[in-house]
């Protein structure tokens, strides 16, 4: 009896199953990866082929750059404390009776420095500039500078008695109260803030729409504002890089998109393909909510790295699921190891309780033959 045979038909199928492998398609020396056998996989933008994304729209937590060309404070803005004001008066000479006057009261003779009015008043903590002993105060505070211009004129006919005075009022700085040039960031509210002009919505806007809101608002505070807006910090769209732990979790990494990136781009920020990865990988999209099935483009990634293929080296979009399936071998491993270990362990412990009592056991037996003596000697 030939005791090789069955030794030999297990080679045979052993050389058998090698041979359908390596002429199947996951044989390193075949390569006939189909990239459009899924219909999803039809003009999808790839390598090459790359599509351009419609306008960018801001979402929380983005950063936006905003620039202010012409920041000059608006003449309508009201009058506040603490602003400066550039105000001028026409006072011809006192009349004989108000010289009188003065010369009584104040003990001044002709027109001093008290009756001029040409030059830069403080609003007052209470609201009012002073124009000094003669002419007093006058509170202009929450009033435009027409309106401000109207009441100084009317104070100082009453308290000068000339019928024509011929009075000025302008902003010393014209430039706006608050610089918002700079960064801003869209809050979870969909908020931006522009600091002392209040906060704006552009959650969902575009960049056109955003410099079309802000320069709308700056009117009320602003004269002819000139914004620009740009993006400075891409944080609202992101895909996903899920690499399988072959039983052991799955790890996701949160990547920015700048627009550009391809398949190959984004396995490339996680330092390639891990240990335990196998060349198993593909892209879900995803779908919108009650659309039949899911978006799943399978990717040829011997094609992209080997061999230069650009067919599924596809363009990323917002939201896209690149999935890295983990080697079978090692989820077999890890599944064998997570079944075999609680086994292990609990033959371990029944081992050592086993080991245990018969040491325990033995000791009890040694001690007791001590104990009686049973041992042989030689007398005299």
């Amino acid at each position: 009896m030939n005791t090789f045979a069955p030794f030999g038909r297990l080679v045979g199928l052993a050389v058998g199953f090698c041979a359908f492998t390596m002429a199947g398609c996951t044989s390193p020396f075949k390569h006939d990866f189909d990239p459009f056998a899924h219909a999803a996989c039809y003009d999808v933008p790839r390598e090459l082929q790359k599509a351009s994304l419609p306008a960018y729209r801001v979402e929380p937590p983005d950063i936006l750059l905003i620039e202010v060309a012409h920041n000059v404070r608006s003449p309508y803005d009201p009058i506040r404390t603490g602003d400066d004001l550039t105000i001028r008066a026409d006072l011809p000479g006192e009349t004989p009776t108000q010289s009188a006057t003065n010369t009584a009261n104040l003990g001044v003779i002709g027109l001093t420095d008290y009756h001029l009015i040409n030059g830069f008043y403080r609003v007052q903590a209470d609201g009012t500039v002073d124009f000094g002993p003669i002419y007093g105060s006058v509170k202009v505070a929450g009033l435009v500078p027409e309106a401000a211009r109207q009441l100084l004129a009317d104070h100082l006919r009453a308290s000068s008695g000339i019928a024509d005075v011929k009075a000025s009022i302008s902003y010393a700085d014209v430039s706006g109260r608050q610089v918002i040039a700079g960064e801003h960031l869209v809050r979870p509210d969909g908020q931006i803030s522009l600091g002392i002009y209040g906060n704006l919505r552009v959650a969902g806007m575009t960049l056109d729409q955003i410099a079309d809101v802000v320069t709308a608002h700056l009117r009320n505070y602003l004269s002819d504002p000139e914004v620009r807006v740009d993006v400075s910090g891409y944080n609202s769209k992101v895909f996903y890089v899920v690499t399988d732990g072959g039983g052991n979790g799955e790890r996701v990494d949160r990547i920015p998109f700048t627009g550009n990136e391809t398949v190959l781009d984004a396995v490339a920020q996680i330092q390639g393909l891990s240990d335990i990865s196998s060349k198993r990988v593909w892209v879900a999209r995803p779908s919108p909510p009650g659309c039949a099935g899911s978006q799943v483009m399978m990717v040829d990634w011997r094609g992209i790295t080997q061999d230069g293929l650009t067919g599924t080296n596809y363009q990323v979009l917002p939201g896209d699921r690149i999935y890295i399936k983990a080697d079978d071998l090692i989820a077999l491993d890890n599944w064998l190891v997570k079944i075999t270990t609680p086994v292990e362990r609990v033959f371990g412990a029944v081992l050592l309780g086993a080991g245990t009592y018969n040491r325990v056991l033995n000791a009890g037996v040694v001690t007791s033959s001590a104990a009686t003596g049973t041992g042989t000697g030689a007398g005299f």
